[in-house]
């Protein structure tokens, strides 16, 4: 039996275990004796039938039949997997994360990942993308929640981390309207009476701003406003005046003296 035949077997027998990925590392493992250049060339030949797709450097993850029309598996079965592979934390967010709460209107273009600073280059592969966005400051466990997925498991953003982040992240998203959309559908699972400490020290005031007028004047969702408000009052947070949209200037100011937020731009939901 040649050296693809025999990592074919092996692949399979990974399949049959449940296990959809695997790395360069791991095939060296289970042929020692097989020379590197040998591996690379098996595994090129099977990438070349679609067998296989190597979706970071040294990872790959297994095509099953079911999934041979889309040539490649939902990055939700293998992310968190990869994660580990490149030692990153990482949690699916904003409209991926809200999808898992029912929130999202419609499949998302990309697939976000919110990773701790540094960055990582977006990923592509056979017309799925992986969106990287990278945050300093890293959120504790939690404000994270975890999923079973088919493969495994996956860290997701609560809802009230990722409310904040759409709201933070908006133009990652398309803008401050889908942002708010999504929130419209996100309140019925959000509880401010519970916000840990955490929640305040690492997301900035602005956002927390910018959140809490969105929920009270365009989704009129008075009372979670007022909860947040009170939570920030006790956390400190200083209040400066801010605009709703980043780098949007208007002739006549209008402040919304509660928020203290610039009314810049006008919020359009999706019904």
């Amino acid at each position: 039996m040649n050296t693809a035949s025999n990592i074919k077997e092996w692949i399979n027998k990974l399949q049959q275990n449940g296990k959809l990925y695997f790395s360069m590392e791991q095939v060296a493992q289970a042929f020692p004796d097989l020379q590197a250049t040998g591996v690379r060339s098996a595994l090129t030949r099977l990438s070349s039938k679609k067998s296989i797709v190597s979706v970071w450097k040294g990872f790959y993850v297994i095509v099953p039949i079911s999934y041979t029309v889309k040539g490649i598996l939902p990055p939700v079965m293998y992310i968190d997997h990869l994660m580990k592979h490149i030692q990153r934390l990482y949690y699916v967010g904003l409209l991926n994360a809200a999808a898992f709460y029912g929130a999202a209107l419609q499949q998302p273009q990309a697939f976000s990942v919110i990773i701790q600073h540094p960055t990582l280059r977006d990923n592509n592969k056979r017309d799925v993308k992986i969106q990287f966005v990278a945050r300093r400051n890293f959120p504790s466990t939690e404000l994270l929640e975890t999923r079973k997925t088919q493969t495994g498991y996956v860290n997701i953003s609560s809802p009230i981390l990722t409310a904040a982040d759409l709201i933070q992240y908006e133009k990652e998203i398309g803008g401050l309207n889908r942002a708010c959309t999504v929130l419209n559908d996100l309140t019925e699972f959000l509880d401010f009476t519970k916000i840990p400490d955490a929640f305040f020290e690492i997301v900035n005031t602005a956002t927390i701003q910018r959140l809490g007028y969105l929920l009270e004047s365009v989704l009129e969702a008075t009372d979670l406003a007022n909860k947040l408000y009170e939570r920030a009052l006790q956390s400190n947070c200083r209040f400066q005046t801010v605009s709703l949209k980043n780098g949007k200037t208007v002739e006549h100011r209008i402040l919304d003296k509660k928020w203290k937020i610039i009314i810049n731009t006008e919020i359009e939901i999706d019904e």
